[in-house]
């Protein structure tokens, strides 16, 4: 079996077989071995976590709450030991596991009140972040995902919830393949798409256009730019929502972020908001109720009334990524791990995390938050201003995987196939799986959970 070298680097194809290109078994000491040698990188989206900086006498603090399974916490503690730091690690208990139901997207996105006092799923604890502080750590390792604040220490997150999580295939990938991926993938909307028009499919039921806007492209907004938002593509501008603003049609799934699969809604939008809502269960009936309380708010990112603004329209670029078997309970995260698999969109509706807008609302005691609808099939298209289509997802695959230079570039690390195959694919009857639609349609968890 080929993986990792005595001092932690990748060998034969970084977590896959030197001569088949096949992926090896990675275990926790593996992924322990790996994480000891790497260099620096912030985000897990194209490469490993950023805790290459750790230095000997570092003091390290973990922060994890008690729906983490604790094996998955352990490789990393002992990588960083490896470098010198000494680590502590604190669990803050947020309740008992339970199955999910079709309300939790809501109960942990939405707020009417400061998120400090009442943290949302992705949000920092302050507690955990003040220990640090008064501490005098160098490194927190603390937080699900969402923005890293602003902090005197380094302060990186922890997305891996499972061992399942953690020695995927998908750890250990060429950090240099995942790059370019990300790059090739961004290229039209940073540059040969700009100011051309999206056309955006899935056959659940999408079907959205609107215009690949330059003026979002100002400079003024965090993650928007020439560089890739790593693993997590940004498709549309996010807020401040222009005035011209123009996208149009429906978007409509049976998965969100962090809930139970719910029977399939249908959002409609005209001028980039969510003008109704239809079907989606318990799920569509409180986004209704959420709809009618904001229509009136006047939120200074937005230029007409309203919450829901489409803003995400965030596309996944690792192919290895895969949903946990636990799926059906919270601690394995939901829907939101899959999320980062290549040609996943996610789309959002609401206030950007962590936003100005957000610490606006919450000073008045007003709604705030965005909810999600996955796209596991999609179809992404950007036709130019001289008219020429591109195709950035086709039935679901991101098309930079099939670009000559990543496969030249993934040769260099085994079998390109196997590299840049998608490790799994939702089984969903009348799309990928035998079966009708209409019948997944109606309880989609039936199947999923099956």
């Amino acid at each position: 079996m080929c993986g990792v070298d005595h001092e932690g680097h990748p060998v034969g194809g970084s977590g896959f077989g030197c001569s088949s290109g096949e992926p090896t078994e990675l275990t926790a000491d593996s992924v322990a071995d790996f994480l000891a040698g790497e260099e620096e990188i912030r985000r897990t989206a194209a490469g490993f976590i950023g805790y290459g900086q750790t230095r000997p006498g570092d003091r390290v603090l973990i922060g994890i709450d008690n729906q983490y399974e604790y094996e998955a916490v352990t490789p990393i503690a002992d990588a960083l030991r490896r470098r010198g730091a000494s680590v502590d690690v604190v669990v803050v208990d947020i309740g008992p596991d339970r199955e999910f139901n079709e309300l939790d997207e809501l109960g942990v996105l939405i707020r009417r009140e400061d998120r400090r006092l009442n943290p949302r799923r992705w949000d920092a604890v302050p507690r955990v972040q003040e220990l640090a502080a008064h501490g005098k750590y160098d490194l927190l390792v603390h937080k699900k995902g969402g923005g890293i604040p602003n902090t005197p220490f380094r302060y990186e997150a922890i997305p891996w919830l499972s061992l399942e999580h953690l020695v995927n295939e998908a750890t250990t990938y060429p950090r240099e393949l995942h790059t370019l991926i990300n790059e090739v993938a961004w290229e039209p909307f940073h540059s040969t798409g700009l100011g051309g028009t999206v056309h955006l499919t899935d056959p659940e039921g999408t079907d959205l256009t609107y215009t690949l806007n330059e003026d979002y492209f100002d400079g003024t907004r965090r993650s928007y730019g020439s560089e890739p938002f790593w693993g997590h593509l940004l498709a549309h501008g996010p807020t401040p929502i222009l005035p011209d603003e123009d996208a149009r049609g429906v978007v409509a799934g049976t998965l969100s972020h962090f809930s139970k699969a719910y029977p399939k809604i249908e959002l409609t939008v005209e001028k980039g908001r969510i003008v109704s809502v239809g079907g989606g269960g318990e799920y569509g009936r409180a986004w209704t109720d959420l709809l009618e309380e904001s229509n009136s708010i006047k939120y200074p990112c937005f230029p007409e009334p309203g919450l829901f603004y489409l803003w995400e329209v965030a596309i996944g670029t690792h192919p290895l990524i895969q949903r946990p078997s636990s799926i059906k309970h919270l601690s394995s995260g939901g829907f939101e791990y899959e999320r980062r698999r290549s040609g996943v969109v996610h789309m959002g509706f609401g206030t950007r995390w962590g936003g100005e807008e957000e610490d606006w609302a919450a000073k008045q005691g007003l709604v705030y938050g965005h909810l999600h609808v996955h796209l596991n099939f999609a179809t992404l298209t950007i036709t130019t201003r001289s008219g020429e289509e591109i195709t950035v997802i086709k039935d679901g695959r991101l098309t930079a995987l099939d670009a000559p230079q990543v496969r030249e570039t993934a040769a260099r690390y085994g079998d390109p196939d196997s590299l840049l195959k998608e490790l799994w694919i939702p089984q969903v009857p009348g799309i990928t799986a035998p079966g009708n639609y209409n019948d997944y349609a109606a309880n989609p968890a039936k199947y999923v959970y099956a």
